[in-house]
């Protein structure tokens, strides 16, 4: 195995200037600021790159600046974000902007260690608009620098463990080119993202091929060592469209504490085990809003994939019997015109309620 001075060498006159020559076209690569750095870092968490590309120009679009941002209430950040997913992001967003605000006279951190304490963001985005910002000489470690750097090291501990995190970042550090951390990182990303896949690897195509044990052992397909995952587990939910006799429909806010926290959806819940699905709607209308319902026919049955569980949500038209609402299990309510409710954010399972709704009318 070569040694790490002979691949940081290799990296320098192999790898970057093949960067140079085949980067792809991003819009938050041209005009860089810390501002579009960091909103781009944000995206690419848990989102493809054609995925983020067209919420890019949108929320640019929307919030050309930090100090838009900060101006701007957090439900309009949401619906900038919808569709996206994974809220928390787009809350961290709108929170950190008013701290940079309040603490920064709304000029984006320069050093690290600031930027360390800005909500969401963590060791990786750090390093990442650290350097792509500030050109900081700091080292981004993302699933496609650990398959990079499993193969080129043949590094055989499982990426799935925390406690391996270290050992990557570690050489990450090691082989970061001093001077050049920006161009780097986006290289070696670059390269995974690319050439060094999951399956099926464009090794004829990798600048670093001869520096690579996988490929010069013939086990590329052998790293990175990743575990299995369980089997993911699969809830039921049963939700509301609550009309009143305008024909306004009753959406709730979910509370800041819970996933998906600051959305609107239509009132509902899990379905719990010995309980019909139209029975857990009822019960879970009285705990979230205090009032009893009664049900009509069924909307649509959607079905929705997260990160860590699936689910199948059935929603029923359905009216008040007695009772007011009120805010107990929610953030907030509110009666909405249905041709209204698109200017609400809500997760992408509520929107497809909002089509079968629509197409009701």
């Amino acid at each position: 195995m070569k040694s790490l001075a002979l691949l940081k060498d290799a990296m320098l006159h192999q790898l970057l200037p093949w960067f140079d020559a085949n980067q792809r076209a991003m819009p938050w690569r041209k005009r860089r600021t810390p501002y579009r750095v960091w909103i781009s870092e944000l995206m690419l968490q848990q989102t493809r790159v054609a995925q983020a590309i067209p919420y890019y120009h949108r929320f640019m679009r929307r919030f050309p600046s930090l100090k838009k941002l900060a101006e701007a209430p957090q439900s309009e950040v949401l619906k900038a974000w919808e569709g996206l997913g994974y809220y928390s992001r787009a809350r961290n967003l709108h929170k950190a902007a008013l701290l940079i605000r309040e603490r920064h006279n709304g000029r984006f951190p320069k050093d690290p260690q600031e930027i360390a304490k800005l909500p969401g963001v963590g060791p990786y985005t750090t390093a990442a608009i650290g350097s792509l910002a500030f050109n900081h000489d700091l080292a981004v470690v993302d699933g496609n620098v650990m398959r990079v750097l499993a193969r080129l090291r043949a590094i055989k501990d499982d990426i799935a463990q925390p406690a391996t995190k270290k050992i990557f970042q570690e050489l990450a550090d090691q082989l970061l080119i001093e001077g050049e951390a920006g161009r780097f990182n986006e290289a070696v990303m670059e390269l995974g993202a690319t050439i060094c896949l999951p399956q099926n690897p464009s090794c004829d195509a990798c600048p670093l091929s001869s520096d690579c044990q996988a490929r010069l052992t013939d086990k590329v397909d052998a790293y990175p060592v990743k575990r299995k995952k369980g089997p993911v587990p699969h809830i039921v939910v049963g939700a509301a469209v609550v009309q009143n006799r305008r024909g306004e429909v009753l959406v709730a806010q979910r509370r800041e504490d819970q996933m998906l926290g600051g959305l609107w959806e239509f009132p509902g819940g899990k379905i719990e085990k010995n309980e019909t699905i139209e029975q857990g709607v009822v019960r879970e209308l009285q705990e979230e809003l205090g009032v009893s319902i009664t049900l009509g026919k069924k909307i649509v049955a959607v079905n929705h994939a997260y990160s860590h569980f699936t689910m199948k949500m059935h929603t029923f038209w359905a009216v008040i019997k007695s009772g007011e609402p009120v805010a107990i299990e929610c953030q907030s309510f509110r009666w909405m015109e249905p041709d209204r409710l698109r200017d609400l954010p809500f997760s992408k399972a509520d929107l497809k309620v909002i089509d079968a709704i629509e197409a009701n009318l």
